[in-house]
Parts: C-alpha cells; structure tokens; sequence
C-alpha cells in the first residue's frame, strides 16, 4: 500500500513538473512575440517581414504548443539521453507541428522553436528543473545528437540554406549545447540587467546581440550571405552605440529594421534562440524563488 502510494506520489510530481516546464516554455514563446520593437520580424506593432501572419497568429500558435512541450517534458521525467528518448519527443514535436498548422491555418510559426525548445523541455525533465541553464543546454546537445531514424526524408530550407552555405544551422547549434543561447543570449541577458537597463529594453538588446553573432538560416534562405553579414554589422552597430537604451542605438535599430525589410529578410533564427534564452532564465529564475 506504501509501495502504491508512493508510486502515486511520484507520478503526480511528474505531472506537476511536466506542466509547470510547458507553462515556462510558452511564457517564452509569448514573450519574444510580444517584444516590440523587433527588427524585421512579427511585433505587437508591425508584421515584420512577414506577410502570412500577426502577432495573433503567433500567440494562438504559441497557446496550441502547451501540450506539446507538457508531453514531451513528462515522457522525459526519469530518463536519460538516448536514441529511443530522442526518437520519441521528435515524434511528439511532429505532432505538435500539425498541431501549430491547424491552430496557424498553414502557417509555419514556430517549428524552429518546437525543435529548440522541445529539446530544451526535455533537458530539464531530464536534469530537474533545479539545474543550470548550462547543464540543461549540455544535456539537450547530448539529446540532439542521437539521430533521428523516423524522421522524414524531406528538405525544408534550413536544409537547403546549411548545404549551401556551410553554415550550421539550428540542428547545429543544438547538438553544441545552444552555444549562442549559453555563451552570447544569457550573458548579454545579466549584463543589460546588472546596468539597470529596463527589462524590455534588455530583452531587445539580447536579440540584437544573437543577430550580431548568429548565422542566422532564415535570413540566409530569404536574401542570401550578402545580406546576412550587412545585417550581422548592422546589429553590431546598434550594441556598439550603447544599445536600445541610447537614442543612437535606437536609430541604429530603426536603420537594421530597414534594412531588413528592405531585403524581405527576417531573423527568425535568432528569434528562436531568444526564447529559448527566455525559457533557460525563467528556470533559472525559478531556481532561485
């Protein structure tokens, strides 16, 4: 009878742990849409560069993730990296994909972030949600790296953008341990933070920080390596102005904004990777309550 209780006991902590990750995963994903100003990308002021959706499509998207992340953590409670952990959260990260479709009406709002935050998810069933955001990122790469045998045999542009370029692309930084979510987002995060800058303010700084550094693919498959690394000196320019917090730094987004829709060009994948620097805080944060 203690045996059962126990049991009980257990499962319902997993539950609890699975739903409260899910929770945080989706806070993230609203909280980089609703970052505004965002250059070249879906605000709650402008569409960005994108013509197919809105800031409702990306929060009625975002809200039809929860399950997703909450399977995906709670299938991963107790478990360890390996082949048959990472075949099954990709099966349900498929799943969620339809799931995002059919709550977008077709549109692809946020597969990069069910594939990096998904595994993320996972990391942190699998390491507690007391970890470091170091360690969940370590065993989210060891995750990664397992290949995926089910996975279908089908190019998408990311693919096409990494074989073409060289460059590594969001299967890359994964299997790394997210080292522009660890080494680039979460510092630049604290710093802005530690000099009292106003958190939105700091989370805008933070994204233009992972455009300065990262090879971004969607702005690759959109306008090519040319505009990639205007864009890339572009950022770089408003950080080195002092950020969004200066009146230089502003304009100087105002000016990467242009230039991004100038060239249809979005940086979608660094949009990705600041969620999941919101996700990683947020357990951080939640460490520390």
């Amino acid at each position: 009878m203690r045996m059962q209780s126990i049991q009980e006991e257990s499962k319902t902590a997993a539950v609890f742990y699975s739903r409260l990750i899910a929770k945080m995963a989706v806070t993230a994903l609203v909280d980089e849409a609703v970052l505004t100003p965002k250059p070249g990308l879906v605000d709650a002021a402008t569409t960005g560069s994108h013509q197919d959706m809105n800031i409702e499509t990306l929060l009625t998207s975002a809200y039809a993730l929860q399950p997703t992340f909450t399977q995906i953590a709670l299938y991963s409670q107790g478990k360890q990296p390996s082949q048959t952990l990472r075949e099954e959260i990709a099966r349900i990260g498929r799943e969620g994909e339809q799931i995002m479709y059919a709550a977008t009406h077709g549109v692809n709002t946020h597969k990069g972030a069910i594939w990096a935050l998904g595994l993320l998810a996972s990391a942190t069933a699998v390491c507690g949600i007391q970890a470091s955001p170091a360690s969940i990122a370590e065993a989210a790469g060891q995750i990664a790296r397992y290949a995926d045998r089910f996975c279908p045999l089908h190019s998408s542009n990311g693919l096409r953008v990494k074989k073409q370029y060289g460059v590594k692309g969001a299967a890359g930084e994964a299997q790394q341990g997210f080292p522009h979510v660890i080494h680039i987002g979460l510092p630049a995060l604290h710093k802005a933070r530690k000099l009292g800058i106003h958190e939105t303010l700091a989370r805008i700084d933070t994204l233009v920080t992972l455009i300065a550094n990262l090879d971004d693919t969607c702005i690759l498959h959109r306008a090519g390596p040319a505009v990639l690394e205007e864009v890339k000196m572009a950022a770089s320019n408003v950080l080195e102005a002092g950020g969004v917090a200066t009146l230089m730094g502003k304009q100087r987004l105002e000016a990467l904004d242009h230039m991004l829709l100038s060239s249809n060009a979005s940086p979608g994948g660094s949009a990705d990777l600041l969620a999941a620097v919101l996700f990683l805080d947020r357990i951080s944060l939640f460490k520390e309550s």
